[in-house]
């Protein structure tokens, strides 16, 4: 059975950093990309990051360039989503996405196979 399981979610300050990880299972993940989507209350689910197989091409969205930075490590078949100067804003449940297809458009919300649980993130101000 596939799974991903994220965690690292909790409240936190404006300006403070937080880390997201996303362990997956039941597949081999190297091959296919993954990402990250977010959704915050009332509002409809949005992408937020992604990452090819290799690791070599990143995605983001406009909102959080420059201040979310992901990365993948393949032999722990697990994701991380570093967040950086968290505002108010990005407060929101976060899921881990990922593709069967190698080059799966995640960034465009297209492919999109797998999805976690989410793990929520609060930001006061």
């Amino acid at each position: 059975q596939v799974r991903l399981d994220e965690s690292g979610g909790g409240l936190v300050q404006a300006g403070d950093s937080l880390r997201l990880s996303c362990a997956a299972s039941g597949r081999t993940f190297s091959f296919y990309p993954m990402g990250w989507f977010r959704q915050a209350p009332g509002k409809e689910r949005e992408f937020v990051a992604a990452i090819s197989w290799s690791g070599g091409t990143t995605y983001y969205a406009d909102s959080v360039k420059g201040r979310f930075t992901i990365s993948r490590e393949n032999a722990r078949n697990t994701v991380f989503l570093q967040m950086y100067s968290l505002k108010p804003e990005d407060t929101a449940v976060y899921y881990c996405v990922s593709s069967r297809q190698p080059h799966g458009r995640i960034s465009q919300g297209q492919d999109i196979d797998y999805w976690g649980k989410g793990t929520p993130v609060t930001v006061s101000s």
